[in-house]
């Protein structure tokens, strides 16, 4: 099996790390078939697209819509560097997952718009599948209506016109979209579960998602959601890697590829 390719972009070592980790427990890869790059950290070279067997992109403190005036050199640089990525993987439609920010990042590369006039507080909330996400086969794989975490001050609002809307909220019109046949993203966060989410309101206590001395209550009312992780990125990993679905070529080309992207993530 060709590895997978994770895209992690939190500045914070211990969300980042608590993340990646979430991310190998709930597809079930190790460290060998989901290598890690922290855009954060370093420019993202050319990515091999026949080098994976698909490719994740986890959440963050970035917001698409923010105002260009008011993001940092990095966020820029990160945001340029995912369109570049998009831009390959859209037209080939390649297996791409992208959890939280991926939902602003594909959704406007794609032409929704993305604004803050539908945030959800950070718990635990109610996702139910379209009809079309419920005969998908990564996002079917959960059940019609489940729970899940959030915690964002934007949201895709209005979808692309050519994306297949798979799952809705009561606070976010979209919880998850496809493009294509292979390429997804959620507003929830697929990986998340109690633990992670107290790793990310101690990370995120002072980043405006809820007020600071909320914190406790904010943790607490995950721990008695009964909210469990969707199992929609196992199925993501179960699909794409099996070769058949998805061939591959054994001659090494240019750009990041599994014997270079250890490199890359330490640039």
């Amino acid at each position: 099996m060709r590895p997978f390719l994770f895209l992690g972009v939190r500045p914070e070592d211990a969300a980042a790390d608590d993340e990646y980790a979430a991310m190998l427990r709930c597809t079930g890869l190790s460290e060998a078939t989901l290598r890690r790059v922290r855009l954060e950290a370093a420019p993202l070279p050319d990515v091999d697209l026949d080098a994976w067997s698909g490719i994740v992109l986890g959440g963050g403190p970035f917001c698409v819509s923010d105002p260009e005036d008011a993001k940092s050199p990095v966020q820029r640089r990160v945001e340029a560097d995912l369109a570049r990525l998009l831009d390959a993987v859209v037209p080939a439609d390649a297996p791409f997952f992208g959890a939280c920010y991926g939902i602003g990042t594909l959704g406007r590369h794609q032409g929704g718009l993305v604004d803050r006039s539908h945030p959800e507080p950070v718990g635990a909330v109610t996702v139910e599948l379209t009809a079309a996400g419920r005969a998908d086969p990564v996002l079917g794989s959960a059940p019609p209506t489940f729970g899940a975490f959030v915690g964002h001050k934007e949201s895709l609002t209005v979808p692309p016109p050519h994306a297949v809307v798979l799952a809705s909220s009561a606070g976010a019109p979209v919880q998850a979209f496809r493009v294509g046949r292979h390429v997804y993203a959620t507003q929830f966060h697929p990986e998340l579960d109690v633990a992670g989410l107290t790793t990310r309101v101690e990370a995120y206590r002072y980043d405006g998602y809820f007020a600071p001395e909320e914190a406790a209550d904010v943790v607490a009312a995950a721990r008695a959601s009964g909210v469990q992780v969707p199992g929609v990125l196992r199925a993501f990993v179960d699909r794409y890697a099996r070769p058949d679905l998805h061939p591959r070529n054994d001659t090494a080309s240019p750009g990041v590829h599994p014997r270079t992207e250890i490199r890359a993530a330490q640039g």
